[in-house]
């Protein structure tokens, strides 16, 4: 088996789809609550006009977590005619739902409500969206929130999953490309739950590696559409961290910075400590490194050893040692079909 075969039986085995079996318990109750929130809002004067999931079980991204729980992302549409001034009305709504459920920890945070269910492996969090025309605008407040801090914000959802799922930029094989970049984000994100502590692994959101990621995908498929994930991979990083994400803080420490590229425009990271932003850049670094080391070698036994190192368990090392079947890669990606940047 070739390495590529081994990345991915890799990705066969932590990848999550909402039609999964693994997803199944999520995704019902995430329909039960939307029946539940629908009938909710409409009784007081707020119908729901759509809903749309967010996050990775809408860009096609997601990745099972070796020991944490589920995550269900749903948006809910109210018409700006039927919308109340103060949006923490509404998250109030969402709040007494998800509370009357059986969740715990629900609460209402700045752009959302969140909560836990008490019996299964599942977070939650619920946006409501004011619809203007063709324009969204997010709830933004708490319950303690004073009257400045309670606001309609222009937000711009749809496209930031369109924008995620594009493949428009790809020159030649686009499809094979925009697989490509979904498998990396996938690999991205599990080395980011293997790598990282409980704490700052929340910290280290999903939604801003798969940006980083998005924007510097490098692709490596050669002219016969055969893949190179590992190539793919080592360049799509080297790249993240040769762009200006990462904001030297003095003393070794780095501030990391992620904008969304539709309104509201804002920073991913702009609440994050910098001692996030330091331990992101040195293990994406460490990263690089371990890459590198692993096109270097002859040894698919060994290569499949560091990856291991890097992804957990689930990258599975041979018991056998062996050559790899495939010739060792350059550092170039010569012979690749296109790239995927634009810019």
């Amino acid at each position: 088996m070739s390495l590529q075969n081994r990345f991915s039986k890799f990705h066969d085995r932590i990848k999550l789809g909402r039609e999964d079996d693994a997803y199944r318990d999520a995704r019902v109750k995430d329909n039960s609550i939307l029946d539940e929130l629908k009938t909710e809002f409409r009784l007081a004067g707020y119908p729901i006009v759509d809903s749309f999931l967010q996050g990775s079980m809408k860009t096609d991204t997601g990745v099972k977590h070796p020991i944490d729980d589920f995550d269900i992302d749903r948006a809910v549409v109210i018409d700006e005619e039927n919308a109340p001034d103060d949006p923490v009305v509404v998250k109030k709504l969402v709040l007494k739902v998800l509370e009357k459920r059986g969740f715990k920890n629900a609460k209402v945070k700045k752009p959302c409500v969140t909560a836990d269910y008490i019996n299964l492996n599942l977070h939650i969090d619920i946006v409501v969206y004011r619809r203007r025309g063709e324009q969204y605008e997010l709830a933004v407040g708490k319950l303690n929130s004073n009257e400045e801090n309670r606001q309609w914000s222009p937000s711009d959802p749809k496209r930031l999953i369109e924008h995620i799922k594009d493949s428009s930029q790809y020159v030649g094989s686009a499809d094979l490309k925009l697989k490509q970049f979904k498998r990396l984000v996938r690999y991205i994100k599990r080395w980011r739950d293997e790598k990282f502590g409980q704490y700052v692994g929340k910290k280290v959101f999903s939604i801003g590696l798969t940006l980083m990621c998005k924007d510097k995908f490098r692709p490596s498929i050669d002219d016969e559409g055969k893949v190179n994930d590992l190539q793919a991979l080592r360049d799509t990083i080297s790249a993240i961290l040769s762009a200006n994400y990462f904001q030297y803080a003095g003393d070794g420490k780095y501030k990391v910075n992620v904008f969304l590229p539709v309104e509201p425009y804002r920073n991913v990271f702009e609440n994050s400590s910098v001692d996030t932003g330091t331990q992101l850049y040195n293990k994406l670094r460490r990263m690089l490194a371990k890459l590198d080391t692993v096109l270097e070698e002859d040894s698919l036994k060994k290569q499949c050893e560091v990856l291991q190192e890097l992804f957990g368990d689930d990258f599975e090392v041979p018991e056998t040692e062996r050559l790899n079947e495939n010739q060792k890669v350059a550092f170039s990606t010569a012979g690749v079909v296109g790239t995927s940047q634009g810019a």
